[in-house]
């Protein structure tokens, strides 16, 4: 898993004041898979990726490479 995204990940969704579980619940999995995302031991589908580009309001390119 890359580490960019993670991290990228992670404070996204800090930026956007939301807790994991908030998350989880608005994608629609259990806690722990979104938890996996951030943590690098598992990555989402490209379902998933446009889901969280929804809800954190960016492009996936964002999450992936970054600003």
């Amino acid at each position: 898993m890359d580490k960019l995204f993670c991290q990228n990940l992670k404070q996204i969704r800090k930026d956007c004041e939301l807790t994991q579980k908030q998350v989880a619940k608005k994608l629609g999995v259990v806690e722990s898979c979104y938890a996996n995302w951030e943590q690098g031991r598992t990555e989402p589908n490209i379902e998933m990726l446009r889901k969280l580009g929804k809800i954190f309001q960016v492009q996936i390119d964002e999450l992936i490479n970054g600003e």
